[in-house]
């Protein structure tokens, strides 16, 4: 019924527990999840999970935030994706929330270089992108745009942009996915995003072990806890949850090509 668009199962918090994870996604009817890369370096324990497991699904990429790790090439993350488990490039993207003094334009440059090359990574293995953008929207649709982002498509992951943001995506042919923090207190202006943006564009995540929704809220998050999400998500939408999930998951499907 329902499938959680992007999680971290393989952080030793929630690899750890992995059976009972498993166990708690079936009472959940949470269908399949995708395990998605960090580093390089974490993608043999990735790939592993969605070996392991007809349920799960990854990712390779290096996200944008993690400095001193090994730099793969387009070439090495085109061989990675091409097993029929892997089913996107990223997570990637750009995050200038923790500039620490640095300027954007002259020392955030290693950041947009990785964002090309998991761009044109994924245009030659024609797989899509797992978007992180946090701080720093108009650099990535501009370095989307620069390298013919939208022929790879993929989704902005765990959207905290504005309205405008989110139609620029959904314009290059991108989807949105709402995390947990959707449920929270203090988003009405999220919420508020949501509720302009095309059903059949969303995609619903929990991006555990981080930002467990409501009625979990501070606790370690789990793909168990996605009707949760979407359960806010359909209030936004004025739909039920059975159609909300009915769509999501077939945008997720759809996206990702899983069967």
């Amino acid at each position: 019924m329902f499938i959680d668009s992007h999680c971290h199962l393989s952080f030793p918090e929630l690899r750890a527990q992995l059976p009972q994870i498993l166990a708690e996604m079936m009472t959940a009817q949470v269908e399949q999840a995708i395990c998605i890369c960090t580093t390089m370096e974490e993608f043999p324990v990735v790939k592993g999970l969605a070996l392991e497991h007809a349920q799960l699904w990854a990712t390779v990429g290096v996200h944008p935030d993690n400095e001193e790790v090994y730099e793969p090439s387009v070439e090495e993350l085109v061989t990675a994706a091409a097993d029929p488990k892997v089913v996107a490039i990223g997570e990637t993207g750009l995050d200038y929330y923790r500039l620490n003094g640095r300027s954007i334009e002259a020392d955030m440059e290693w950041q947009r270089e990785r964002f090309r090359t998991h761009i044109r990574a994924a245009r030659q293995a024609a797989k899509p992108l797992v978007i992180h953008t946090r701080s720093s929207a108009a650099d990535t649709l501009r370095v989307l745009d620069e390298e013919g982002g939208e022929q790879a498509g993929g989704v902005f992951h765990c959207f905290t942009e504005n309205v405008n943001v989110a139609l620029a995506a959904i314009e290059r042919g991108y989807y949105v996915s709402f995390s947990g923090i959707l449920s929270f207190k203090n988003a009405q202006d999220l919420r508020d995003v949501a509720a302009q943006l095309p059903l059949e564009r969303l995609l619903i995540e929990t991006d555990s072990p981080y930002l467990a929704p409501v009625p979990y809220r501070g606790r370690t998050n789990s793909p168990a806890y996605v009707p949760h999400v979407a359960s806010a998500l359909a209030a936004v939408k004025g739909v039920s949850i059975a159609e909300l999930a009915a769509q999501t998951s077939a945008n997720t499907r759809r996206l990702f090509g899983l069967n």
